[in-house]
């Protein structure tokens, strides 16, 4: 389906009476533009919804594929991941589903192998996994404070682990991973093992971007501050909503300064940036994505 640039200039041919003021404006035709991941492959973990509606990784996972990517969808939840899939089937994109704890490491090399399998080639990561843990340093168990490590920093070491080398012998890549304004700001939650996991995600990829910047890998962080997700249901109706998932909701919106929480397309398109050729010289950095929360002094 032809496609058109989103900039009004490109739609309009203005011609100019001989006072120079505007006569008419014409419907201009613009070439279409070409799909942003078009001939790409992408591993997405987290890639199946934890509920009903869009989390992160579905959205994202989608939206690849949209722009022309060829998607791994990677998920523990295999229902969760095939409805992902389902998706993109529908709308006539490419995606294999593949079931793997993101924390162990013989799952994570036999997915990147999979994906090199499959498709080919492996030219985005973009690693979404991750959970939420309540508690101070002692009200959280040492299981819990590991659980958590595993799930939302371990795995990241891991898949870049498995799927490093392969960017490099093919020439080059991108990685993008799913940071946390928690990780830098207090939320006004108590949460530490989520809050510590997602700030050292921030000097985890800027490492990473450093040692393979010459082998034409980037490595970049997304930070998204309040997002309404799935992921938010369970674990924060209590902190913040005394139970009650509606006033969790409100009072998420109200902190934010844009009177509302951003959701999973927001962290998806800034994902699809920096997946893209569009951020070729862009490295080791962290996007923000917090509709200006973390701009707030109080």
């Amino acid at each position: 389906m032809p496609r058109f640039s989103p900039d009004p200039r490109h739609r309009f041919r203005t011609n100019k009476g001989e006072n120079g003021a505007v006569a008419w404006l014409q419907p201009h035709w613009s070439p279409p533009i070409a799909l942003r991941l078009e001939n790409k492959v992408a591993i997405v973990t987290g890639a199946g919804s934890s509920g009903p509606g869009w989390g992160n990784g579905k959205a994202a996972a989608v939206l690849f594929a949209r722009e022309g990517a060829s998607v791994l969808a990677v998920d523990v939840n295999e229902e969760a991941a095939a409805e992902t899939a389902s998706i993109i089937a529908s709308e006539g994109g490419r995606c294999t589903v593949r079931i793997v704890d993101v924390t162990r490491a013989d799952d994570v090399e036999a997915m990147a192998a999979a994906c090199v399998d499959v498709y080919g080639r492996i030219d985005i990561l973009h690693n979404n996994v991750g959970i939420i843990g309540l508690g101070g340093p002692v009200e959280t168990s040492e299981q819990e404070w590991d659980r958590v490590n595993d799930v939302n920093l371990k795995s990241m070491f891991l898949t870049c682990k498995a799927v490093l080398p392969r960017m490099a012998a093919q020439g080059g890549g991108a990685i993008v991973n799913i940071s946390s304004v928690a990780g830098i700001r207090h939320l006004g939650v108590d949460y530490v093992s989520y809050s510590v996991t997602k700030g050292a995600i921030i000097p985890f990829t800027r490492s990473v971007a450093m040692q393979y910047a010459d082998r034409g890998i980037r490595a970049n962080a997304i930070l998204p501050g309040f997002m309404n997700t799935p992921m938010i249901v369970e674990p924060l109706r209590d902190a913040y909503g005394a139970g009650d998932v509606d006033r969790m909701i409100a009072v998420r919106d109200a902190m934010c300064p844009m009177g509302k929480m951003g959701d999973a397309w927001d962290v998806a398109y800034a994902a699809l940036f920096l997946a893209s050729d569009e951020a070729k010289y862009i490295t080791g950095a962290e996007l923000v994505v917090d509709g200006g929360l973390t701009c707030k002094t109080g």
